[in-house]
């Protein structure tokens, strides 16, 4: 029987911090074009938005695959199993968000008629008819859903930084190998 490492592999790591980075970026640029003037700007910042969602969601995919096939590192010794379940509940609701966020948006462009294209080549197939309530609707729910996301990626990291700075294990460090203490 072997043991589980205790650090994830490089291209778990790597798949993180991609995904991580592009959440941030795409969040950040959902949140800036949102309330934006019409313009030839806007309409540049949404195509880069869904390119961004697009990718999210393929890069999401794969890592859901990639941790079915190598699985994570096993919790640290002495972590209270209230804390082990609550980081547990926190990544599956991450990873089921990572999917539906850029699934309410092509499901909102698709019924607002605007089909994505990804990376101005690739048409991506409407999954929807158009239908401007249900867009509307949906514009709603990709709102609600990415509030959810920030919020728990703020718990994320805040309970990495709580068991790096306060419990002194190392969480945080299976994310970040340069920062382990042996």
């Amino acid at each position: 029987m072997t043991s589980s490492p205790k650090t994830y592999n490089r291209t778990a790591i790597s798949l993180h911090w991609l995904v991580a980075l592009g959440i941030a970026g795409t969040l950040s640029l959902g949140f800036y074009m949102s309330d934006l003037p019409f313009s030839p700007a806007k309409l540049q910042y949404y195509s880069w938005h869904k390119w961004a969602g697009v990718t999210i969601f393929a890069l999401a995919l794969f890592r859901l695959l990639w941790r079915a096939i190598h699985g994570a590192p096993a919790a640290p010794a002495g972590m209270p199993a209230w804390q082990h379940a609550a980081a547990e509940w926190t990544h599956r609701l991450l990873y089921v968000l990572m999917l539906a966020i850029p699934l309410s948006g092509w499901l909102m462009s698709s019924a607002k008629g605007f089909q994505t294209v990804y990376f101005g080549v690739l048409p991506i197939p409407d999954l929807i008819g158009k239908d401007p309530e249900l867009g509307h609707s949906l514009t709603e729910l990709h709102e609600l859903l990415n509030f959810g996301m920030l919020g728990l990626v703020l718990m994320h990291a805040g309970a990495a930084f709580k068991h790096h700075l306060i419990d002194r294990d190392d969480v945080l460090a299976r994310m970040l190998p340069f920062l382990k203490k042996s």
